[in-house]
């Protein structure tokens, strides 16, 4: 039975991560760029904002980065006030300028100060640590740096916390972006860090869920973090060493076949 679920999930995998369907796909915002910071800024920002429509999602994305000027890390590390304040009028859902202007300054305090995006997902991990453990821990620690500028209160909602039991779908989407490296067009592998593919823990979304859930990989009716390292565990008995590569395959058989 696993054997056969094996088969059919690789099948998918290969199916759906191809540079085919970046373009629908909010990971065409980081890959209008080629320099590491524009392109894990860039990923970041369009990872924030990843609910909803994806054609909204992308349209909204692009908009950040022109108002940008196309140069994240630049616009981050050097943007004035005035250009800051550009983010004024800007909405995606529940997304406003304030929380905008938020996230530029305290990216910028990242860069400046914490040695980047990268860094910030780093935290010591022990021999006898579960991957899950390691992947919360990390989340918990790029958190804590993130809010330790003064900051909106509104505006923490928009950087979930795993330890709040949320499934923290976008920042695990985020981090299968800069972490896997299986060098298919798709995801970046740029970060050369101590966070392996082996750690990730696979989004969970309604259509990633469900069909997990029809295929006999997610027992957990609530799509939170006890439901996220109960799907990457079982995906783990399929591939321990890259077991979220089968995000590609239940996204895809859950939005392109209505699975």
């Amino acid at each position: 039975m696993i054997d056969n679920l094996k088969d059919f999930l690789d099948e998918k995998y290969d199916i759906y991560n191809r540079p085919d369907f970046i373009d629908s796909d909010p990971i065409s915002i980081p890959h209008q760029f080629s320099i590491k910071e524009d392109i894990e800024i860039a990923g970041f920002l369009a990872a924030t904002i990843a609910w909803g429509q994806r054609v909204t999602i992308i349209n909204n994305a692009n908009k950040m980065m022109k108002i940008m000027g196309n140069s994240p890390c630049d616009f981050i590390m050097h943007a004035k006030q005035k250009e800051i304040n550009s983010f004024n009028n800007f909405v995606h859902r529940t997304f406003n300028g304030e929380d905008a202007a938020f996230f530029i300054k305290s990216l910028k305090n990242i860069y400046k100060n914490h040695g980047g995006l990268e860094n910030t997902f780093l935290p010591l991990k022990t021999d006898n640590e579960q991957s899950s453990d390691f992947s919360l821990t990390a989340i918990m620690n790029f958190r804590k740096i993130f809010f330790s500028i003064d900051h909106p209160g509104r505006t923490r909602k928009h950087v979930s916390s795993p330890d709040a039991n949320s499934s923290s779908k976008r920042l695990c989407m985020y981090l299968r972006w800069m972490v896997r490296k299986d060098k298919r067009g798709v995801d970046f592998g740029i970060w050369n860090s101590k966070l392996l593919p082996s750690y990730l823990m696979c989004p969970l979304d309604v259509h990633s869920g469900n069909v997990a859930r029809k295929l006999g990989l997610l027992n957990r009716t609530q799509n939170d973090w006890k439901a996220v390292i109960e799907l990457t565990t079982n995906l783990r008995k399929l591939d321990s060493k890259d077991p979220v590569k089968y995000d590609f395959a239940l996204f895809g058989l859950g939005v392109f076949e209505k699975f």
